[in-house]
């Protein structure tokens, strides 16, 4: 298979998934003035954190196809399952924003938002395994500190969520803020050949 059937499909249902988000915002239908808007912003800031942690992935999962010169059955099983738990965004943004105040809503997000790490990382892997180890991927990859660092932040982040929702709303987007600035490793790599 080509890799631009991939990133076409990937691409697509990343899509569809911030379509999704966005559907759940509801206007208030007696809002009349900002002040009464203050009611959605548990359900603004899920989203626009949910949109963020869907434009990394999309944006990284770019570099990471850039860096890609074949696809095997064994990259689009883990593209899938990566691609799987991107898609229950929707639903725990939703989950979180209709019961921001409560610990279980935030403590599946942080297992959405680990499970995705983990399916980035096994794509990662069995595309540098099939690559080999010289490949652009395997020498831009390196020791990836963002990439370590961000699900011990998530494994955190869970229990601490029945301390509190709000710590691990936090730990969210400390991870996500650190990934903000997009991964230039894979960019330098191809640059240079």
């Amino acid at each position: 298979m080509e890799k631009n059937r991939l990133e076409a499909f990937s691409d697509g249902v990343l899509a569809v998934a911030i379509t999704i988000m966005v559907l759940e915002l509801k206007a208030p239908v007696q809002a009349r003035g900002l002040s009464d808007l203050q009611e959605l912003a548990p359900a603004f800031f899920s989203y626009v954190l949910s949109f963020i942690y869907i434009g990394i992935y999309w944006n990284n999962h770019h570099h990471l196809l850039q860096a890609t010169k074949t696809v095997t059955g064994g990259i689009l099983w883990a593209n899938l399952y990566l691609i799987f738990w991107l898609t229950l965004f929707p639903f725990t943004s939703a989950w979180v924003s209709q019961h921001f105040e409560a610990s279980t809503p935030s403590a599946v997000y942080g297992v959405v938002l680990l499970m995705a790490a983990i399916a980035y990382y096994t794509l990662q892997t069995v595309i540098i395994r099939t690559q080999g180890p010289d490949s652009l991927l395997a020498r831009a990859v390196g020791r990836d500190w963002k990439g370590r660092l961000s699900p011990l932040a998530y494994l955190a982040a869970i229990p601490l969520a029945y301390v509190h929702p709000w710590i691990a709303d936090g730990l969210y987007t400390a991870v996500a803020l650190l990934w903000l600035v997009p991964d230039r490793r894979i960019e330098r790599i191809l640059t240079e050949g």
